[in-house]
């Protein structure tokens, strides 16, 4: 690992690449093998949505594979008649059945040419009704509905946000020249390419607004932090110096970055405006200072050094300090996410020679191995901290890889042609 960041986040020479911004539809699209569920599943049906069949049959589908995916339902089979949100539903029958919840639904014409999808969640121990809302959509949009609804039904029975409706960056390698920038609904699906290059692109990281994103790329012969923002396609350098210019991670106000330079000599941590502006060194220890990463409440950077003599993980003030040694369990820890309630932190850590996705509590100290595979690398963790998102590698190509923080719950994402690596979580957005 640290060998990979010597290559990557300190490389200085590459060849000259030619770029493109899209906004258009990929192909390869990831796909999600599922495994794992929760201790105390919640039995859920989802009857099918009322309306046009096509239309509704496809809603359905996208509410349904949200819940499911989740590990926390236990879907019931509803059989094949629909159930709308006007209907009454045979509350016994539901009970008979195994349901503890049930959600029904319809979509159809608004009368402007776009729709209006539809639902109502009910309590069937109780016989009342949960909740419901309503969602302007379009053919096109009709996933976005799919995923704001089962959003809604996250939230009113786990009781935190779902994450169905926030979106995945990741980089797809195909063949010895070709990277793509993608970003993707949180299911893989509705990939777009924001960048492609013949160079490498890395990581990629979204802005606390989920407007812009801020990567790597190797275009220019070296090393450049670019900010792009997704809805103009327009980019600006924030940080192209002499040396390696790498490892974005933004401020939680969307302010600033920190960022790896080796300007001054050595990898050390500065903070820049998000215009490229302000440059201020924030590490002065010798060695290598890189992968910086925003707490929570934007007072803290955490970050891996090697200062100690091998790769450990520091935290210090964002105004520079004395830095404070964190992981202190095993000889090699690297690449600190801290969850958004600020609680945990992932990491990589190497045992039993292989690296693998670690999460700490940081009052306790505490750490748990969540996964047993050999490669693992550039964790995110989802906004609602309860899945961290990962890279590695499956039979000598990479996959992205979810896991549940408690380690029940796993996903694994693949392109059936093509590496994919650089993964990064969205926010919520409004």
């Amino acid at each position: 690992m640290l060998r990979r960041l010597l290559k990557l986040r300190g490389l200085s020479l590459i060849a000259c690449s030619a770029l493109v911004l899209l906004q258009t539809p990929v192909r390869a699209e990831l796909t999600i093998e599922f495994s794992g569920a929760g201790a105390n599943r919640i039995p859920l049906a989802v009857a099918d949505f009322g309306g046009e069949p096509g239309i509704s049959r496809a809603l359905t589908s996208v509410v349904r594979g949200d819940l499911e995916r989740s590990g926390l339902f236990r879907l019931i089979d509803t059989g094949s008649s629909a159930l709308t949100e006007t209907s009454s539903p045979a509350y016994g029958d539901w009970k008979n059945r195994g349901a503890d919840a049930l959600t029904a639904g319809s979509i159809s014409a608004s009368g402007d040419g776009r729709q209006e999808a539809r639902f109502r969640l009910y309590d069937i121990n109780k016989q009342t009704v949960l909740g419901g809302a309503a969602f302007v959509t379009s053919t096109p949009m009709l996933r976005a509905a799919g995923h704001r609804i089962a959003d809604a039904i996250y939230e009113k029975l786990i009781g935190e946000p779902g994450i169905f409706s926030t979106r995945i960056a990741y980089v797809v390698k195909n063949g010895t020249n070709r990277y793509e920038l993608h970003i993707a609904d949180a299911d893989g699906q509705n990939a777009q390419a924001a960048l492609k290059s013949k160079e490498p692109i890395i990581s990629p990281v979204w802005s606390p607004d989920g407007g812009r994103l801020a990567y790597v790329s190797f275009e220019n012969k070296k090393p450049v932090i670019y900010v792009h923002s997704l809805a103009s396609g327009q980019r600006i350098v924030v940080a192209n110096f002499k040396g390696s210019n790498s490892a974005p991670a933004w401020s939680p106000d969307g302010r600033r970055l920190a960022v790896v330079l080796s300007k001054e000599g050595g990898s050390q941590i500065f903070m820049v405006n998000a215009d490229g502006s302000g440059v201020q060194r924030l590490t002065t220890a010798n060695g290598i200072n890189t992968e910086p990463f925003f707490s929570p409440d934007g007072q803290s950077i955490y970050f891996t050094s090697d200062r100690g003599g091998s790769p450990q993980i520091y935290r210090s003030g964002v105004n520079g300090g004395d830095a404070q040694r964190v992981s202190f369990e095993g000889s090699y820890n690297v690449s600190p996410r801290i969850s958004p309630d600020g609680k945990s932190m992932a990491f990589i850590s190497r045992r039993e020679s292989g690296f693998r996705l670690a999460v700490m509590d940081l009052d306790s100290k505490q750490v748990q191995i969540l996964t047993d595979s050999n490669k693992d690398e550039s964790p995110t963790f989802a906004p609602n901290g309860r899945m961290i998102l990962i890279a590695t590698e499956i039979g000598g190509r990479g996959v992205l890889s979810a896991v549940s923080t408690d380690g029940r719950i796993k996903q694994r994402l693949s392109i059936s042609a093509g590496d994919v690596r650089e993964p990064a979580w969205g926010p919520f957005t409004k």
